[in-house]
């Protein structure tokens, strides 16, 4: 692994190409082995004019992780692989952060694809926009009859509800964006990535940045290539843990609170009490009660239209996983959310270590 301490200043960080800023691309990865290669192809790929390195925070794995970040690294010498002991995202852009030897910092996932020319264009809009933070769409892309629906989901109001990075939209401020293009000196002056959050961290840092007065700026120029989860319970896992953290948000900061992001914890609410009124009137409590029954019946001819809808384009037996889909993305963000993360409150931004 490679624990080498030393930084160039921001100011000076200038390639050879121009007038163009040198870059420090991180990616935490952990349990990666399926798309470790091509996400990091992507990023060797880039166009970009300027100077560049690609930094991997890697966390214990439990596949081949690790063996093929060691052989990239090997293969092209712009490749640097660091040590992330405690295996969360948040904790491993810390610690990339702190490697990092250049002014800019981009964030990319492991089971992310960079788009083209997604680098020298972040780096434009960053500079002409005077932006702390520049990020784009989450384009969801599968490979299976399940991914494809997963995809689709994500892709529209009805599955996600709509934000901008996940179905595209003008150019312009934004509360949060997908992954992000970032000054470091901003990031460095605000404590780096909060490690309190295992999730949710890139929702948390936009609000500080913004709260700042500086400014997250969204691109519909950016487009960065999702792997959806290959499986429901790895569908359900994700946005179960997804909507936990996204209400410790709205626990440390209540005004992020809003109509979308409530939306789902509203549906499980009205489902599970129709439900629970449903039974009791069969059980003998008053008939009124099995009105209650209206609240899941509906919900679930909402999901088969919406699932109509969704699936325009899709193959035949991609629609046919939409309905089961859309219920986990919903049901399960709407639970997480309602059972909050069971963490210790209190806990604050993690400063990283960075030696100028």
């Amino acid at each position: 692994m490679d624990n080498t301490p030393a930084h160039e200043p921001a100011a000076d960080a200038r390639a050879t190409g121009g007038d163009w800023p040198a870059v420090s691309v991180v990616m935490p990865v952990r349990n990666e082995e399926r798309h470790l290669g091509s996400a990091v192809r992507g990023v060797l790929a880039q166009d970009y004019p300027g100077e560049m390195e690609l930094i991997l925070a890697i966390g214990p794995s439990h596949d081949r992780t690790a063996e093929i970040a060691a052989e990239l690294a090997v293969a092209d010498r712009r490749i640097r692989v660091i040590e992330n002991p405690a295996g969360k995202t948040p904790a491993g852009l810390n610690a990339g952060l702190a490697a990092a030897r250049h002014g800019i910092i981009v964030r990319v996932d492991g089971h992310g694809i960079l788009s083209d020319g997604y680098i020298r264009t972040a780096v434009t809009v960053l500079e002409e926009t005077s932006a702390a933070n520049v990020g784009g769409i989450m384009h969801a892309e599968g490979t299976t009859d399940f991914e494809r629906a997963v995809a689709s989901t994500y892709g529209s109001k009805l599955g996600l509800g709509g934000s901008r990075f996940h179905i595209g939209g003008d150019a312009g401020p934004a509360d949060t964006v997908y992954l992000g293009v970032f000054r470091r000196d901003v990031l460095e002056r605000l404590g780096g990535f909060d490690e309190h959050f295992a999730r949710a961290q890139d929702w948390e840092l936009n609000y500080r940045i913004r709260a700042a007065g500086e400014r997250v700026w969204f691109t519909p120029d950016l487009v960065v290539t999702y792997r959806p989860r290959p499986d429901i319970t790895a569908l359900a896992r994700q946005f179960f843990r997804t909507g936990q953290w996204r209400r410790e948000v709205v626990r440390k900061y209540p005004d992020t609170a809003s109509a979308r992001y409530l939306a789902a914890p509203g549906v499980v609410t009205a489902v599970g009490v129709g439900a629970v009124a449903g039974v009791a009137a069969a059980l003998g409590a008053p008939a009124w009660l099995s009105l209650g029954w209206l609240a899941p019946l509906g919900y679930m001819a909402g999901v088969g239209a919406a699932s109509v809808v969704v699936g325009r384009g899709l193959p035949a037996r991609a629609r046919l996983w939409l309905p089961a889909v859309l219920a986990t993305v919903h049901l399960s963000w709407g639970v997480g959310f309602l059972l909050g993360a069971r963490v210790p409150a209190g806990t604050t931004a993690t400063a990283p270590s960075a030696t100028r």
